[in-house]
């Protein structure tokens, strides 16, 4: 099984992409993930996607699928894929046709939940734990448990998320719109519980 698995942060990407991968036996393959890997290993494409991360810099198109086409071909990917955070350009999906998918998962949710679940994110300035105001609340608004102090990441902060969708739609809706057209498009609804988003998930791709 050959997935790519779309969707905007706080969508739930990482859940379901290790339950999809586990059902499947494939590997989740992420694009951090990829860049880290090849960093380690000193490639001559993982040092020059360095290069522009250290910079802050987004890396180019042609470094990017260099990097996945490796990853892609080493054996584990021999039975399967799910590809996360990977195509974000139109050029990165072309790229990617050599390798015949079986579905591109997309998750839908509203704007305001994403915005709900992300901006109540919190984390312990002391043991680095990780809470939410809603889903996970601290035993206190300002405090953890081990007494440390709660603070939000800026990337969390409800005016950065708005910003943060935004271009993820930007990036995205042309992508969507080029898997629509070549019939891979599986969109599920993502504001639901986790097993059902999952459930419907193997639906869309024909798993009983």
């Amino acid at each position: 099984m050959r997935l790519v698995l779309l969707g905007p942060p706080g969508a739930g990407k990482g859940t379901q992409a290790q339950l999809v991968a586990g059902h499947f036996r494939i590997p989740h393959i992420s694009t951090g993930d990829m860049f880290r890997a090849a960093r380690q290993q000193k490639s001559p494409l993982g040092l020059k996607a360095a290069v522009y991360m250290e910079a802050g810099e987004l890396v180019p198109d042609q470094i990017v699928i260099g990097i996945v086409d490796e990853r892609l071909a080493k054996p584990d990917c021999r039975d399967g894929f799910l590809l996360d955070g990977y195509p974000r350009t139109l050029e990165q999906a072309e790229a990617l046709t050599s390798a015949v998918l079986n579905g591109v998962i997309n998750l839908e949710v509203p704007a305001a939940e994403l915005v709900r679940r992300i901006s109540g994110r919190r984390l312990c300035r002391q043991c680095e734990r990780a809470w939410h105001l809603t889903f996970n609340p601290p035993p206190q608004p300002d405090s953890c448990q081990c007494g440390g102090q709660l603070y939000q990441r800026v990337d969390d902060r409800e005016e950065t998320v708005k910003a943060r969708l935004a271009v993820y739609e930007r990036q995205t809706s042309p992508l969507k719109e080029w898997y629509a057209r070549r019939g891979l498009l599986l969109t599920v609804d993502g504001n639901r519980e986790i097993q059902a988003v999952f459930a419907d998930i193997l639906a869309a791709l024909g798993e009983p």
